[in-house]
């Protein structure tokens, strides 16, 4: 398997930072972000040393589109190359807070700042490619979807604004892959399983398996060839899963698409 070049958001913890270390071990070229320059260095410090590999990193604070877009201008001129971009970071959020640009901090995070980053980065996908795109979603995606409450401003509750985020993400990718059929970019999301990390424990005050149970399965998507000609899927438990019917409704996700271009003020170029 040729080494690919690759980049995860949030993997200075969790399943990103699990993910990260295996593909490094395994001979890829891994470029990790997180929101502080610290804890990249740290992270990339611990991979090396268990790697013996030099591991790139790169900052951004997600709840700002403005750091979101200057990471992309960053990795547009520091690497030549990109195959693979696995949109993991992600929060959880008890109490409605607003990001930086206005919008519920959940889902500018964990939905709307990949949306952006993976349109700005699309064109250095395309250069390098067959490559890939991989999003973290989650079964906790089953959600209603309201286009009226989408910021959490008539109601709000920490499960329904992840959960929403989660299904932002499904859709996302659906509509995403549609747009590049016959393009040599696959787009795919997953369901990591039920793993014990920050964000779950926050959320939900529980344990889970561990991470590398999660890692593996992004580890899987970015490289496996067993999914090389696979675009448009939900994956859980490395099988192609049937998402919530909500997630399967092409009309909400080329709405979703238009809402999230106008929130970003960015349009994509497919």
């Amino acid at each position: 398997m040729a080494a690919k070049t690759i980049l995860i958001t949030g993997s200075t913890d969790g399943i990103g930072k699990q993910a990260a270390l295996e593909l490094a071990t395994a001979g890829h070229k891994v470029i990790i972000h997180g929101r502080q320059e610290a804890r990249c260095q740290a992270t990339a410090d611990w991979i090396s040393r268990q790697a013996d590999v030099r591991i790139e990193w790169v900052v951004g604070d997600f709840s700002s589109l403005q750091q979101v877009r200057q990471m992309a201008g960053e990795i547009n001129r520091r690497f030549q190359h990109l195959n693979v971009l696995v949109n993991n970071a992600g929060v959880y959020e008890p109490q409605r807070r607003l990001s930086e640009d206005g919008y519920e901090i959940t889902f500018a995070v964990n939905h709307l700042a990949h949306f952006l980053l993976t349109g700005l980065l699309l064109n250095l996908l395309f250069d390098h490619s067959p490559a890939r795109i991989v999003t973290v979603s989650s079964m906790a995606h089953a959600s209603h979807l309201d286009f009226d409450n989408l910021q959490g401003e008539t109601s709000y509750s920490g499960y329904g604004a992840y959960a929403l985020s989660k299904l932002a993400n499904i859709l996302f990718t659906f509509e995403l892959a549609r747009r590049l059929e016959g393009k040599p970019v696959q787009a795919n999301c997953l369901h990591p399983g039920v793993i014990s990390t920050k964000l779950l424990h926050a959320g939900w005050g529980v344990g889970g398996a561990d991470v590398s149970q999660g890692a593996q399965m992004l580890v899987y998507l970015a490289t496996s060839s067993e999914v090389e000609n696979i675009s448009g899927q939900y994956f859980s438990d490395y099988r192609i899963t049937e998402p919530a019917p909500v997630a399967r409704n092409e009309q909400a996700a080329k709405k979703l698409w238009q809402i999230s271009e106008q929130l970003t003020g960015f349009r994509y170029p497919i």
